[in-house]
């Protein structure tokens, strides 16, 4: 029998990527200052992704989750989010039409500002400093000063989050992703690319439909789905004390809901079955993720299922996979076949950015964009194999003209790097490779929707 859950009982397990405050009672007043603040989400929206993702997991839509590697306290600007936010409607459009399914849009956004690393410090020019850890822990600047965890971070981001929630509700409902303004999405810095010509003439066709749908004497004024999107917020819950001062409480429900962020998940590196992250978010109601790695065993993974969703309950548990080009195909199978064996419900997503990521002759550390492709290329080749619904991908993603992954429609090059190289952490796809990559991944949804309506081959005999 599981032992009872409250929002601080992962603070009696062990847990890992944990930044060293040199004051702790600094820490604790700042996340009960916190735990005073106004959620950031409100229950009812998170039951809402539930709802959604619950259709993902039955084969019925497709999830798009992506966004920045880490946010920046310095990059923090409307025009940043407005960007990001036409390039994340662009693909949504883009994935909509070409697998005639709903998508279902959730960002790494408004809270993804915690990092973990592979080693606690780092060493440049044989000086030796703790790793920078996110915005909402240390600085990136590289000081000894910059490097010393400050919980003070966690007011800046709070605030941050907030602000950036409140223009992408207004973004998502005030008329800026009306699909009549299909054609307005497109960035400057793309409109000569092969992309925008593609782009261009899919908003064609829907602009086409909208005004036959009007001749026809429809009002679509009248249609909310036509004039609003639903956009949802999500982030790697890492930092547990700050989780937990808005770990709140749904008066309609009597049930406990993190309200930092719509949809959190756990990391592959914070994932151990007895450790503190894992106890967080067993007793949370939102809809979460799990980030499963090559080193994940399939036995491991359907105890982790038992504990986090142990009422198998549709559209709570996400597995988000991030093998590596070169190793899918040989973990998901078998990941798949123990999920589908004992029953459980779940929505599978590919990440194909974090098993892909190189450093380059010069120096960078990138990420090839054939090897993104050719992960989520086997995602959907295993999945049609297995009889099961690929139902989404997970990428780092920004709307601005970065030079970070290289390749992609354009070509960038190792030399190039150096150009606009501005990530705080990880490589991500600029906005031009991001919608070359939903074109991408919109011939698998086809490829699979017509899969689907072949008609089965004739029986002798009957």
């Amino acid at each position: 029998m599981a032992e009872r859950w409250t929002p601080d009982s992962w603070r009696k397990k062990p847990v890992l990527q944990v930044p060293e405050y040199p004051d702790a009672k600094a820490l604790a007043d700042i996340e009960g200052q916190l735990a005073t603040f106004p959620p950031l989400v409100f229950a009812g929206e998170a039951r809402n992704l539930k709802k959604a993702l619950a259709r993902v997991a039955a084969g019925e839509a497709f999830l798009l989750q992506g966004g920045d590697c880490a946010e920046s306290f310095a990059e923090h600007g409307a025009n940043n989010i407005r960007d990001f936010f036409r390039v994340f409607l662009q693909m949504a459009v883009v994935l909509t039409y070409a697998g005639a399914l709903p998508v279902v849009k959730v960002g790494r956004i408004a809270g993804q500002f915690a990092k973990p690393r592979s080693s606690p410090t780092e060493k440049i020019n044989g000086v030796e400093l703790p790793s920078y850890r996110g915005d909402i822990v240390n600085d990136i600047a590289f000081t000894a000063e910059a490097r010393v965890p400050d919980p003070r971070r966690q007011l800046a981001a709070y605030r941050q989050s907030a602000a950036t929630l409140n223009l992408l509700r207004a973004f998502a409902t005030g008329g800026f992703a009306n699909l009549g303004s299909v054609h307005q999405w497109m960035l400057g810095f793309v409109k000569d690319s092969q992309q925008s010509r593609r782009y261009k003439e899919l908003a064609d066709r829907i602009s086409d439909a909208l005004n036959f749908m009007r001749a026809c004497g429809l009002n679509l004024e009248s249609h909310p789905e036509l004039r609003a999107t639903e956009f949802y917020t999500s982030h790697e819950a890492l930092l547990l004390g700050y989780e937990q001062a808005f770990t709140r409480v749904d008066s309609t429900t009597g049930d406990w809901y993190a309200t930092s962020g719509h949809m959190l998940w756990i990391g592959d590196r914070t994932r151990q079955l007895d450790h503190g992250h894992v106890e967080y978010f067993r007793g949370i109601k939102n809809p979460i993720g799990l980030k499963c790695g090559p080193s994940l065993k399939p036995d491991e993974l359907l105890k982790l299922i038992d504990i986090l969703n142990p009422d198998n309950e549709p559209g709570r548990l996400t597995l988000i996979n991030r093998s590596g080009a070169d190793k899918v195909g040989e973990t998901l199978p078998h990941f798949i076949r123990a999920v589908q064996r004992e029953g459980k419900s779940v929505v599978w997503s590919c990440d194909p950015m974090h098993g892909n990521t190189i450093t380059s002759t010069s120096g960078y550390k990138t990420r090839p964009f054939d090897r993104i492709l050719s992960e989520l290329k086997s995602f959907f080749e295993v999945h049609a194999a297995e009889g099961t619904h690929a139902g989404g991908v997970h990428l780092e993603m920004t709307g601005q003209d970065v030079t970070e992954c290289i390749g992609g429609a354009r070509a960038i090059t190792d030399e190039d790097l150096n150009d606009r190289y501005h990530t705080v952490c990880d490589p991500r796809l600029n906005a031009e490779q991001s919608i070359d990559m939903a074109f991408l991944i919109a011939e698998f949804l086809k490829q699979g929707r017509e899969r689907k309506a072949q008609p089965l081959p004739a029986v002798a005999g009957l």
